[in-house]
């Protein structure tokens, strides 16, 4: 029979993909890593997982063990939930996956709000500018600006956010006017750097014209300080001007872009009750938070 702690470290290993990753979330060391996932295998009467310099990657067998093993490791979290008496009331961690704009922006404020209602809840925001593996549970559920084309996932659309040119008043008075999408050219232009652009959705720049961007980062934090610092003009999200109140669209009538937010989640995972309520109430509040933060910008 398998020990449910080595299925434990088992998940561990498959979404760190290191011994070492892994220990430094279970607060183990490599070495009794290593060895649990040994013993897993001896049990198993099968090779999990294969070593290379690289790192531990799943075998057709630990594959095939992975399922199983997350729907113990959400059987173990319910039942927890349960016998601490509160039904009511979401505990337990939850981690999501987010592009840094909504990750710095919107997140914060709407799950501080769910924790605020649901103090035995521990939420963990990973931002980067990357497409989230949620068969490996990088994390229970992320946010796209795209919708995902394959794999065995939930998909709901969120809501649309809305973006447009800006720059710092500090800057706009220092520098020529910009009457026209053709004076952006005399302009310094802050963006994505190009071959890091993970999602075409975030291909902004593109519709200007504009075809050198000065100032690049694959980070839209980076990008949004350089706007602030004065140091030129890029497309943001109308959500994040309320953030620095020196910044100020440009020209709004020429050009205004609309995108879409969508929750992704894995299929099995709709069977799980507290992650089911857990996104329905981040649904609620990512849509309330842009309503809020893009009415006052």
């Amino acid at each position: 029979m398998t020990d449910w702690d080595d299925l434990r470290v088992f998940l561990a290993v498959a979404r760190a993909e290191s011994l070492s990753a892994a220990g430094r979330v279970l607060k183990l060391d490599p070495a009794t890593v290593g060895r649990r996932v040994a013993r897993l295998e001896e049990a198993m009467a099968a090779r999990l997982f294969a070593r290379s310099a690289q790192g531990y990657a799943l075998t057709e067998e630990g594959q095939r063990l992975l399922a199983h093993a997350i729907r113990a490791e959400q059987a173990v979290a319910a039942a927890g939930e349960e016998v601490r008496g509160d039904p009511g009331r979401l505990s337990g961690q939850v981690r999501i996956g987010a592009p840094d704009g909504v990750a710095n922006f919107l997140l914060p404020q709407v799950t501080a709000r769910i924790c605020d209602d649901n103090p035995g809840l521990e939420v963990q925001i990973i931002a980067l500018p990357r497409v989230f593996n949620l068969s490996k549970r990088e994390a229970d559920m992320a946010i796209t600006v795209s919708r995902p084309a394959a794999g065995r996932l939930s998909v709901q659309r969120l809501a649309d956010y809305h973006l447009h040119l800006a720059a710092s008043r500090d800057y706009l008075a220092r520098h020529p006017p910009i009457r026209t999408l053709a004076d952006l050219r005399g302009h310094r232009m802050i963006g994505y750097i190009p071959d890091l652009i993970f999602d075409k959705e975030l291909d902004y720049l593109a519709e200007t014209g504009v075809e050198v961007v000065t100032l690049a980062s694959n980070s839209v934090s980076v990008q949004f300080n350089w706007l602030r610092a004065g140091a030129g003009v890029a497309i943001v999200h109308d959500f994040s001007l309320p953030a620095a109140p020196d910044l100020v669209r440009v020209l709004p009538g020429a050009l205004s872009l609309s995108r879409s937010f969508y929750l992704i989640r894995h299929d099995d995972d709709r069977r799980v009750d507290r992650l089911n309520r857990f996104a329905e109430l981040l649904a609620q509040g990512v849509r309330r938070e842009l309503v809020r933060l893009e009415g006052f910008a």
